[in-house]
């Protein structure tokens, strides 16, 4: 069967999402002009990853097009555990920051769920914190949900992908994507599976899917065989091919494309998303406290 996929692309979603913050800001501005008040993102980088500079650099970017008071904490990648807490409660005092993000991945000796324990849940705009995961879990309202999960959510919303009664299947775990991810799909009332590295027969589950999530972080992984021709196939992965140092997700896309529903682009697809989503937290964060 030849038919054209819909491409999921994340531009004039996340570009949607943005200016909507955008607008709700310069509202607020205009109803309180007595108000100094500003909206504040500090992001905290330990060493010098390359792909970390590239996506901080890129938040703070949007952050400052949006109007917002942005920072960015840059420690050397031999920080001492004590240093890096010290930065975040700093960041946690400071009235001027609505959102506190640590930049992952961290250096070996530093561990990331000892730190996202200590951003304050309601400057926490990773959504990482225990008490706004057990939130999500409880399907209670968290302060934040993870922005990447948030972002594959709106994404589908806004291409009118049906949720409820389909089959979702996740290829990772993490308490990042695969986790909140799954729990997400199901309040939206799908039957989820949860793959992941010790999951048998994996393309038997793969090949059952009409919502396909995979964040499994590894360039490629997923090929035409995985996928069944109604499928829709949601690329979370980012990753550099060793060969063409392009970017390229965890879907093998070329390959995918002709035979399933509706695909994400990689680039150009859920990173996008998941920067927005990051901004509107802040913004959440931010109304949060002024009422």
């Amino acid at each position: 069967m030849i038919h054209t996929p819909l491409l999921l692309e994340g531009k004039p979603v996340a570009d949607a999402l943005l200016a909507c913050v955008k607008s709700q800001w310069e509202a607020f501005q205009a109803q309180q002009p007595q108000s100094h008040a500003i909206p504040g993102l500090a992001v905290v980088q330990v060493g010098s990853n390359p792909a970390s500079q590239v996506y901080v650099n890129k938040k703070a970017k949007v952050a400052k097009e949006l109007g917002f008071h942005s920072e960015i904490h840059r420690l050397p990648a031999e920080t001492p555990k004590e240093a890096l807490l010290a930065c975040l409660e700093a960041l946690n005092a400071d009235t001027n920051v609505h959102g506190v993000l640590l930049q992952l991945p961290l250096p070996a000796h530093l561990q990331p769920s000892e730190f996202q324990s200590v951003i304050l849940p309601e400057k926490d705009v990773d959504g990482f914190h225990p008490q706004n995961l057990g939130l999500l879990l409880a399907g209670q309202t968290p302060f934040a949900v993870p922005c990447t999960p948030a972002g594959v959510m709106r994404l589908l919303a806004h291409y009118n992908i049906p949720i409820a009664g389909k089959h979702a299947v996740v290829i990772g775990r993490s308490n990042i994507v695969g986790k909140p991810m799954g729990q997400l799909l199901l309040q939206a009332d799908a039957t989820v599976t949860i793959c992941h590295s010790k999951t048998p027969n994996i393309e038997e589950i793969t090949k059952q899917a009409d919502i396909l999530v995979v964040a499994i972080g590894i360039p490629q992984w997923l090929k035409p065989s995985g996928v069944k021709d109604s499928a829709v196939v949601v690329d979370v992965g980012i990753n550099r091919h060793a060969e063409t140092q392009k970017l390229v997700g965890d879907v093998d896309f070329e390959a995918v494309l002709p035979v399933c529903q509706a695909i994400t682009p990689v680039p150009g697809g859920i990173g996008l998303m998941t920067i927005a989503e990051l901004m509107h937290n802040t913004w959440q964060n931010f109304v949060r406290e002024q009422a």
